[in-house]
């Protein structure tokens, strides 16, 4: 699998960027995906028109969007781009706005960036290393971070600190699901897979659940197969009643917060 520096090459970062709103920042990270090979002006186009379709659920965390559409003939290889606004936009997301940093991705299926994406997760979720991202004074510098992969720290990683009871659901099988969920099941619910997994690694749950990211559609089909589902709110009110618990998560990159959200699940 690639790695998050290979995704995203220093051709593919700008910083500093002006733009007026949400759309005009897609439109930058889809022109640099353009630039770079990795889309034609198609894919920007179908970014737009996931936000519109959808709703801002791509601003996946405070200040952060990860902008994105389903895999199509506009895709010509998997990658990313990096854009850096001058001044913070509205994308209408409750809790996240506004937005400073927009990230693209261009996959051509669900498994070619999952590397990268659990990379992203992890530098995003450790505040030291989101800082020097923030504060990267040109290209080359922000992609010397992104290749260090950074060292996560200990904040914002969650409470459960050592092994947890296993977990106990009634009736539940011997190996539980989680599904993450997104409107297209390649962007955002990979990406708070990756921090969900982060967080059951430390609680030494690994072997008793496994964490699925897929789509809305899809997810209203596999719904009877999860203990529960971890998405965005603005996901959750398209799935409505699927006969599961469903848990909104507003930071897709905070530990803490997926913690608090499987305690609430397996009442730990």
């Amino acid at each position: 699998m690639a790695a998050l520096s290979e995704l995203l090459p220093v051709e593919a970062v700008r910083l500093d960027v002006p733009a007026a709103d949400w759309r005009e920042a897609i439109r930058e990270v889809g022109g640099l995906l353009v630039a770079t090979g990795v889309t034609t002006d198609t894919y920007t186009a179908e970014m737009i028109r996931n936000v519109e379709e959808n709703g801002p659920y791509i601003v996946i965390a405070p200040g952060f969007a990860f902008a994105h559409a389903r895999p199509s003939p506009a895709v010509l290889k998997t990658g990313l781009s990096w854009v850096r606004l001058a001044q913070p936009v509205e994308f209408g997301h409750e809790a996240n706005d506004p937005v400073t940093l927009v990230v693209g991705l261009a996959a051509q299926d669900s498994a070619a960036h999952t590397a990268a994406m659990a990379s992203l997760a992890k530098l995003l979720g450790d505040p030291d290393t989101a800082r020097a991202l923030q504060e990267a004074p040109d290209p080359a510098a922000l992609h010397a971070v992104l290749a260090g992969q950074g060292t996560a720290s200990s904040a914002g990683q969650g409470e459960g600190q050592g092994e947890q009871a296993r977990p106990q659901v009634r009736r539940g099988p011997a190996v539980h699901k989680i599904l993450t969920v997104c409107g297209n099941g390649v962007g955002t619910s990979l990406f708070l897979k990756n921090t969900l997994e982060q967080v059951l690694d430390r609680w030494g749950w690994s072997r008793y659940v496994t964490v699925e990211a897929t789509d809305t559609i899809s997810a209203k089909g596999k719904a009877s197969e999860a203990v529960v589902i971890l998405t965005s709110r603005e996901i959750a009110r398209t799935l409505g009643d699927v006969g599961v618990p469903v848990r909104v998560i507003e930071d897709f990159t905070s530990g803490s917060e997926v913690d608090r959200a499987l305690r609430e699940t397996y009442d730990v």
